[in-house]
Formats: structure tokens, sequence, C-alpha cells
């Protein structure tokens, strides 16, 4: 149950000697150059500090990324050589720039301890707030204020934050005990309870905590300092940090930092609040600033969700000058990042106080307006505005909403938190959640808050659905950064964990179950338990004028995977600038073809076998027609047959099964016996199976090449036919595949380079490394990621998801899954051999790639980089692709 050891006699150093590294700064001594060093939240404090001024920013210091590796790395763990001291420095720094002892029984300095790492990990990670208060000081802390109530108020969130992070102790055990003594003093809100109440539940805290820890909560500050940054250093590798990392794609390697900074309170009363601002709407862009904020309560109570917030606009009633001054400084902090900023503030009796900013997670929506807004403004240039969107997350504009025309009941609204639509079944934990889409369960995650254990929830359900929290709370924030639909703060619903239901607040009727249907809109804050219809989303200029600067800037072209006439309109619809890619094996699998397959491949004699292929080609020669049609006077690469023939019979388990109740057809099961192999995805497949059988390539290209005929005399323009042949490794295997395909091509009186390309699929390591004697007769190569990452590993796409992908990441093998983002160092490195080779053969060469990577912006990165012409996705893909390549390019020209 502990996070860290039991409290030490005094703080130990891993090591002897300090080696001269600094591992903690002022700061007054950073700069947001420094994020690599002191995480983002520390760089960006002590940019504030420079920007703003030390009257608006709480002094403190950061303790560095690097001290928390080296901390981690230590055997036993423990501080690097030198930096107790270095710490012990900072801390006198601060009380003398304070005036303020840590711990002081007359006039306590008290300071918060957050966690830090480069890239932003919100609520993933652990703070303690208060720090520095104990049985004696809390006593001098009511004197100096003046303010008894405050002053126990500190004390027992400290009691509460410190057991939970630093030693584990359930939060809900503290909740039950606000819950009792809010129910005994008849108080509806925790600002209700009095200062004899809070000393109360302090004591009981404390109790709690001895009972769960066995020891005493600890009255010497300096010990509660250490300890608190072990624990910091610690939840970098807490279950729920690591989860976001495994999603996000993010290293384990990076470390977080330890922000060390002096408190300043608002929960001193009604000219005292907390909150959190965004320079401009976070859920759509637009240019009004947003947030939220509570009177009389700290930052921990916005985040958290377990109190309902105030939007910020109505900050402007009860402090109208702390509301006025924190426009003035979101402007200038937009202006001084060229970025859409959120900020932590704090108002401690009418004075405002900036603890925190950073560049704000936003929906796909807010982006685009933000890049767009900034460009017309003259914030930002195209390209720097381009720079500033995850490309990763715009297929959320391609996602669908509640049909608008459809008229349903709202059982309730809450805050529009995320925005999209989402239904699915009803679960209440982050486990069940997990479990359902597992299954395939489309399901909604509904809690009364969601806490930073809850994120593999997130990343499982379609939606999710609070009754409790605001736009700032831990539900938002997380669902906005990972694209999914949220409704946060919907009050009038009572969720029951335990019970699983969910009640209206007014009456207690039971609405809902675990298990029951539910809906969320969560751009209109709508929640129902009616089946409601989902839609395209409606078009959005700024996401339009965001595509025309990507395809100014990209060099690469886009492309995608289609394997059907609506796939291709879908595609060109979306850019698309032609075919990457269409698995012709795909069309042997529709209803109508599946019995004239089975004939060709049960044909005993090559006279029969043509004649089951006589009947399929003019339906293969239809499919192309239709391809070529949507894709008109744009290139269309086709690649033959692929997979093995056994994939096109009945499963060879269910024909034994019926041969053995003296069912089913011996002939079929025959067949199907004699085409088994041990290893199929290595066997008889792609241009071997070509070589073998020949006569399915010539039927092939014989419905392409009429196809592209048909539709040239039709229509009047054709488009540019490339056929690919699949899984090459001799080149002697492209030279055989390749003379069919020109002799075929010859009969149907098309000529090589003015009608059609020849070329070739690079999947197998051997093709990589032979590629120049392979380009000698290809036209073209197009690396098909997905295979060659197969064949490069050992292993199966499958196979790594159902078994290896978590271990491999938990065991740090690798970040991402390597069918994700593609291995640079081994994958990535035989498409640039590849490459490079085959250029250096034949300089014209035309160089694309057909796999998942495609679509995938860090690998576009990659493939723009080391010289490609272009990439082929998936038809939803397409848009991420044009701005990820828009995005490669930029961050070239800027490097240049």
């Amino acid at each position: 149950m502990t996070s860290v050891p039991s409290e030490p006699a005094a703080p130990q150093s891993a090591a002897d000697g300090a080696d001269g590294t600094t591992w903690v700064y002022d700061f007054a001594r950073g700069s947001r150059e420094m994020r690599d060093l002191l995480g983002g939240k520390g760089a960006n404090v002590a940019e504030m500090t420079r920007v703003l001024g030390a009257e608006r920013v709480p002094a403190g210091f950061t303790i560095t990324t690097a001290a928390c590796v080296a901390y981690l790395r230590a055997e036993p763990r423990g501080f690097p050589a030198g930096l107790v001291e270095e710490v012990r420095a900072a801390l006198l720094r601060l009380e003398a720039t304070t005036g303020r002892g840590l711990g002081d029984a007359r006039d306590p300095l008290l300071v918060s301890v957050r966690s830090g790492s480069p890239v932003s990990m919100p609520g993933m990670m652990d703070t303690v707030l208060n720090l520095g208060l104990t049985d004696v000081s809390v006593l001098g802390l009511a004197e100096r204020t003046g303010n008894e109530r405050f002053a126990w108020d500190s004390y027992r969130r400290l009691v509460q934050m410190y057991g939970n992070v630093v030693r584990g102790v359930a939060s809900d055990l503290f909740e039950r005990e606000i819950a009792r003594i809010k129910e005994d003093r008849g108080a509806s809100l925790d600002t209700d309870l009095d200062a004899a109440a809070l000393r109360e539940l302090t004591a009981s805290f404390q109790r709690i905590y001895r009972e769960q820890t066995g020891d005493p909560f600890p009255q010497d500050p300096r010990v509660q300092l250490d300890l608190a940054i072990r624990a910091v250093f610690e939840s970098w590798e807490g279950d729920r940090a690591l989860h976001y990392r495994r999603i996000h794609g993010m290293s384990d390697d990076m470390g977080t930092a330890v922000n060390v900074q002096q408190m300043v309170f608002g929960n001193k009363g009604p000219t005292s609040g907390s909150g959190v601002a965004f320079s401009r709407d976070e859920m759509t862009g637009e240019p009004e600033p947003s947030g939220d904020f509570l009177i009389d309560a700290q930052g921990e109570d916005v985040v958290s969700g377990v109190r309902n917030t105030s939007s910020l606009a109505d900050l402007a009633d009860p402090l109208p000058e702390a509301h006025d001054l924190l426009l003035d400084v979101l402007g200038r902090l937009e202006r001084h990042y060229g970025d859409m900023q959120d900020v932590e503030f704090t108002i401690e009796e009418g004075r405002l106080f900036l603890l925190q900013t950073r560049s704000a997670k936003r929906p796909a929506q807010a982006a685009v307006r933000f890049a767009v807004d900034a460009v017309a403004e003259g914030l930002l240039t195209r390209e720097a505005a381009l720079l500033t969107i995850d490309a990763g997350s715009l297929d959320a504009l391609l996602h669908k909403t509640i049909d608008p025309a459809f008229d349903f009941e709202a059982l309730a609204h809450g805050v529009a938190a995320s925005p999209g639509a989402a239904k699915g079944a009803i679960v209440f934990t982050a486990h069940d959640a997990v479990e359902s889409a597992a299954q395939g369960v489309d399901c909604i995650l509904v809690r009364q808050f969601t806490e930073a254990e809850d994120v593999a929830g997130f990343h499982a359900a379609r939606g999710i659905i609070t009754s409790e929290g605001g736009k700032a709370s831990h539900a938002a924030l997380v669902a906005r950064g990972m694209g999914r639909p949220c409704v946060a703060g919907a009050s009038a619903l009572e969720i029951d964990v335990r019970a699983g239901e969910v009640r209206l607040q007014a009456t207690g009727e039971v609405v809902a179950r675990a298990g029951d249907p539910i809906a969320l809109d969560g751009s209109t804050g709508a929640i129902t338990t009616q089946d409601v219809p989902l839609v395209e989303p409606p078009e959005n200029a700024n996401f339009e004028e965001v595509l025309r600067w990507a395809d100014a800037m990209r060099r690469l072209g886009v492309r995608a995977n289609a394997d059907t006439p609506d796939d291709a309109r879908r595609a060109r619809e979306f850019g698309a600038e032609g075919i990457g890619l269409c698995r012709t094996e795909h069309m042997f699998m529709a209803t109508d073809r599946q019995p004239k397959m089975r004939a060709m491949i049960l044909a005993t004699g090559l006279e029969d076998r043509r004649a089951a292929l006589d009947a399929l080609l003019p339906l293969q020669q239809r499919d192309f027609e239709g391809l070529f049609e949507a894709m008109a006077g744009l290139p269309v690469t086709i690649r033959l047959l692929d997979p093995p023939l056994h994939e096109f019979l009945p499963d060879r388990v269910d024909l034994e099964l019926a041969a053995a109740r003296g069912e089913g057809d011996p002939a079929l099961l025959e067949r199907v016996i004699a085409l088994s192999e041990t290893n199929p995805m290595l066997g008889t497949r792609g241009s071997r199976l070509g070589i073998l059988h020949p006569e399915i390539y010539e039927m092939q290209c014989h419905a392409i090449f009429r196809a592209a005929r048909a539709v040239r005399e039709r229509d009047g323009e054709a488009p540019h036919v490339e056929v690919m042949l699949p899984l090459i490794a001799y080149e002697r295997e492209l030279e055989l595949m390749r003379a069919l395909v020109l002799r075929v091509a010859a009969q149907e009186s098309f000529v090589r380079g003015e009608d059609f390309m020849v070329g070739t699929m690079i999947e197998l390591p051997r093709a990589c490394l032979l590629a120049d004697h392979i380009a000698t007769m290809a036209d073209f190569f197009s690396f098909g990621t997905n295979d060659l990452t197969q064949t490069t590993l050992g292993f199966s796409r499958d196979d790594i998801e159902a078994a290896l992908l978590v271990p491999y990441l938990d065991g740090e093998v690798f970040d991402r899954s390597p069918f994700e983002t593609i291995d640079t160092p081994g994958v990535g490195e035989l498409v640039k051999m590849g490459g490079w080779l085959g250029r250096k053969m034949k300089p014209d060469l035309q160089l694309g790639i057909c796999g998942e990577h495609g679509g995938d912006p860090d690998s576009i990165e990659f493939f723009h980089r080391n010289g490609l012409d272009y990439v082929s996705c998936s038809p939803f893909r397409v848009p991420v692709a044009r701005v990820a390549a828009g995005q490669a390019a930029a961050r070239e020209h800027r490097a240049d």
C-alpha cells in the first residue's frame, strides 16, 4: 500500500559526493528553452516569472528531470549525490525571499510540491499542497492570518493529499469521513464546515493516516518535503502515468521534474478563489477566454471535479479587478508563447497569482479554429500555425454526431466538456470499460467524477459522463486530450457506482443500470437513454483552410488504400490524390464471387480452372471500372492477388467435423487439406501464387486493362494504372511476373510507360537489401510496411497485439507498437536502404508506402525525411496525412 519507504531519520543520498551536476534551479534561473531539463511546468513557471514579474508568480525552485532519472536508476533507489544539499540551499533562498521559514511556529512558509514532465501529462502524476503545516504551525497560521477556519482547512487538505500521494492511503477513506462530518453538521458543501468541524476532521484524517500506515503524521516539515519529492519521482512509474504514456506513445526515459513553490491560498474566504483559465474557448477555439473557478477553494477542488464550478465570466461579479487583470494576463501569455494557453491561477484576498501556464490541450475543432484565427490576427504565420495542431486528433472532425433532425428527449444536461457524440452500454469503472472494449462492445464510462486511475477506461470507452466537475475537471481535460466525447457536471443525475445505478437527483428514480444503453453529445452537453442515430459531421471551414495550407506546403503525395468504388469516392472527397493500394483479394470475398472462386480453386485441370476464371473476369473488370471512374485522371495502384488460396475456402476444422458426422463435401475437404500450410503467411501467396498459377494473374491483368479502356472510351479520361506485384524476394520472381503483365498488356494494346506502370511491393527484408537489383525491372516501389514489420521483427501483428504488446511496453522493449508507428532503427532503416539502393540504380524510381503507417503522423515525418514520394492510408486518415505531411515540410523549412 505504501508508495515510498517509511519516514527516514534523515534524508539519504544515493552516492557519495557531488559530480558537479546542477540538480536544482530557482525559477528566476530557468526559461522555456529548458523544458527537457525543468519539465514543462518548471520551464513555463520560470518563463512566466520573466514575463509577468515575481509579484504575480509565487517564488520557488525546480528539481530537474535528470535528478528523477538518477533516483529511479539508483540501486537501491535514492537521491543522487548533491541533491539533498542543493534542495536545502534552495529552500534557504526561498525562505529568505518570502521572509518565512518552512513550518515556522509563528509565521510558517507553506509550499506545494508538483510534478512536471517535459511533455504535458495532465493529472497523471502527483501533487501535494500546503506542505509545511504541523500541529504547531497550524496555530501560528491561524493567528497570523486571523482566519482559524482557513488554517484548519489547509491542514486537513495536507493530511489528506499527503496520506494519499506519499503513503498510498485510499482517498475514499478520507472522502467518507468528509461526508460523515458534513452530515453530522448539516452541511451540504465543504465550505459550510466551520473551524471546529475542520479541526475535528483533521484529527480524524490523522487517525486514518496512523491506522493505514502505522506511523503518525510527520511533524518535521523537512521530512514532509523529502518524502513528497520521492513520491513525485515515484509517480513517474505509477500505473496511470505508464498507461498514459503507452496511449500517447511517450518515452519512459524523460523523467519528471519536481516544482517546489510558495503556497498562495484561494481558500481564505469570499475574496479568494482558484481556477483554470484558457486564453480562448477550449472547446471551440473562439477568441473569448474561458475557464472555471471556485470561490474559497484551492486548485485541487477545481480540477478534481468534486465540486461544480462557475464559469470564468462569472468571476467579474465577485472579483472584477482580478477578473480584468486575469484577462489581460491571458492575452499577454498567448502573445508571448504564440499559442493558446491553459493557466492555473489563485486569487488570495483579491490579489491574483499565476501558478503555471502551458499550451492548451484542445479538441480538433478548437485547434483548427485557433490556427486560422491566429494567422488572421497576425499572431502566427501559416507555417507556425500549422505546427500548433496535433495532426493525429483531426480525425475527430470526421466522426459522427447525433442527427440534428432526430427529436430525442434528454435525460439530463451537463457541461459540454469534449466534443463529439457517442453511444454504448453503461459501465461504471475503468476496469469494466477495458473488459467491454476487449469484447468488442461499445461502452460509455459513467462516474460521479473521474480520477487519474481511470485513464485506461477513457481509452477504452467511446465517451465519458460525470455528474460532477466542469470544463477544467480531470474528466474533461483527459477526454479532450484523447479525443473522447465528454459531458461533465450532469448534476441532475445521481451516479451510484457501488449499486451500479443512475438515478434522477430530484426524485431518486432509477433511470439506468450497468449495461443499459446511453448516449451523449459532448458538443451540447445532452445525455439520453434513447437509441439516437449518429450522422457524419458537418463541413468545417477552418479545417478546409488548414488543409489548403498543408497542401501548399507538403512535398509528400497522399493516396488512399481503397478496394471499392465507395471507398475510392470517399477518399477523393477527403483529398486523396489516387489509390496507393487496391487489395484485389477483397473483391473475391463478395457473396456472388465465392462460388466462382471456389470453383476455380477446386478445378482439377487447367482447362476447368480457366473456365472458372473466365466467369470471374467480367466481375473483376466491373470492380476495376468503378475504381477507375472514381479516380479518373489519378494514379490507381492495383495489387494482384496476395493471400493463399485456402483463405477463400471453408475452415478445415469445420469441414472435418462435418465429415465426422457424415456430412459435407469430401472433395472440398480433400482440397482444403491439400492447400493447407504450416505457416500460410510465409507460404504460397503473392507472386509465388502467380508463378504456380499464372492464369490467375493473367485474368486479373486482362480485367485491369479492359476496365481502363472501357472507362477511357466512355468517360474520356482514364486513371494512371499501376500494376503492383506482391511478395517479391528474388529479382527472378519479378522478372517472370513482369513478363506476364507485359504480355497481357500487349494483347490488350496497352503500352508500358504510356498507359501503365509495373512495380512491386517491398515487404521482405531481402527485397530491401537487394533493392538495386529489383529496381532494374520496376517502375515503382511501394513499401508494404505491415508485412515488412512482421518479416523483419519475426512476429505477427495479431500475436503481438494479443499477447506481447503490453509486456513489451511495460518492459520498455519499445514505446509504441511497431505496427502503429514505424520502427525507425530496424524497419525504418530497411525502408531507407531500399529507397536509396533503388534510386541508386534508377534515379526516377517512384517510392511510396501503403501500410498502416501511412496514416500515422510520426511515421509520415520519417517518410518525408527519407525522400518517399507518397504515403497511402485508409480514406478517413487522408486529411490527417495531408496535415502531417505539411507539418513535416514546415519543420524541415524551419530547421533550414
